[in-house]
């Protein structure tokens, strides 16, 4: 039934900068989903048909309502309801608790409202702009800036949605959730703490990627920075905040308890 879902996608949301961590969030969840099969499939069934039966019918509903009315966010996320009924129509309440982080991790991948994103994204684009061209102008670059435009010798760069830091903060959240759940760390206000953690080193990883694009620019011209190096800086992002995230966790360690669940 998701199958045509996933080809629109393929074809139009997924290939854009804003959205393209879907399939890789889609793919993580379903391997996280397959981890847990072997436990599912040995637990005595206990169907919770009530329940089930009725959060299907609203999840199948939901998927209609996307369908027909080309609300992503309905279809795509009716998709994790489908799942937990069947889950607790086969297996029940234990089950469903089992494999409640897959399902939740398949939450990153729903397309948020374009509303939302744009007022959203227009403050963290500003925030994002007004720091990057402060710490070069402190470095001795020749930098200006107005709005979300920066001035860099005699070029000039359009900060975009995709360096604005709200869909690198989705990615990362999820990419740390999974880190926290394959850590097992039992102590839950070390992994709320680096959960939250995750904010800044979204906001710090996006500064530092817009800083590499303009001193591409700056020292080896338009073309140099809008080429192969663009998406190069994408990789800075996810490296650099790799990096800050085991930094954090690391420094998390020595304050809160780092036992793991067997």
């Amino acid at each position: 039934m998701y199958l045509p879902t996933y080809w629109g996608l393929s074809q139009t949301l997924w290939r854009s900068d804003e959205q393209g961590h879907g399939p890789i969030i889609l793919a993580l969840g379903l391997w996280l989903l397959y981890r847990a099969s072997g436990e599912l499939l040995e637990m005595a069934p206990r169907p919770a048909h009530a329940a089930g039966w009725g959060l299907l019918g609203l999840s199948l509903l939901l998927y209609a309502l996307g369908r027909s009315q080309a609300v992503l966010m309905f279809e795509v996320g009716s998709q994790i309801g489908v799942l937990a009924s069947l889950l607790l129509l086969f297996r029940g309440w234990r089950a469903l608790r089992r494999v409640w982080f897959p399902l939740f991790f398949l939450l990153f991948m729903v397309p948020l409202p374009e509303a939302l994103v744009a007022a959203v994204t227009a403050p963290l684009k500003s925030a994002v702009s007004a720091t990057a061209s402060s710490l070069l102008y402190q470095l001795g670059y020749p930098v200006g800036r107005s709005g979300v435009i920066l001035t860099v010798g005699p070029f000039q760069l359009l900060v975009a949605d995709a360096c604005a830091g709200l869909n690198s903060m989705f990615t990362l959240e999820a990419l740390g959730m999974l880190y926290m759940s394959l850590m097992k760390y039992t102590s839950k206000a070390r992994n709320v703490s680096l959960a939250l953690l995750l904010v800044p080193i979204a906001f710090v990883s996006n500064v530092v990627r817009v800083m590499v694009l303009v001193l591409v620019t700056y020292h080896f011209g338009d073309a140099a920075g809008q080429g192969f190096v663009h998406g190069f800086a994408g990789m800075v992002l996810f490296v650099v905040a790799l990096m800050l995230m085991l930094v954090a966790d690391r420094a998390l360690g020595a304050i809160f308890d780092s036992r793991r669940a067997a």
